[in-house]
């Protein structure tokens, strides 16, 4: 396997628009293309199929690679969680991203 992506429809009657994304791309396969692959299909199915027009993820600070990517399918930071996981033997922040379908 060279990457995951999870797509979750919220199932909550005010959050049923509301999409969660989480992915990973495997280290020997990063800067390949992967990536922008999984999130294109993501924002293709989220926009598309699901009828989604908020999608939300959560991204380490120190990832700037994935950073890059998500801003470039439309997602904005707005906000940091502190000290939200436990990561390398220490508490870190994790960034919240979302992207509103126009």
């Amino acid at each position: 396997m060279i990457g995951n992506l999870g797509l979750e429809a919220l199932q909550l009657p005010r959050r049923r628009h509301v999409g969660q994304v989480g992915m990973f791309v495997h280290d020997e396969w990063q800067g390949l293309g992967a990536g922008t692959a999984l999130m294109a299909a993501a924002v293709e199915l989220a926009d598309n199929w699901l009828n989604l027009s908020r999608l939300e993820l959560e991204v380490y600070p120190d990832n700037e690679a994935a950073l890059a990517l998500y801003r470039k399918f439309g997602f904005e930071q707005e906000g940091i969680a502190r000290q939200a996981v436990f990561r390398s033997r220490r508490f870190t922040d994790v960034i919240k991203m979302a992207r509103l379908r126009a």
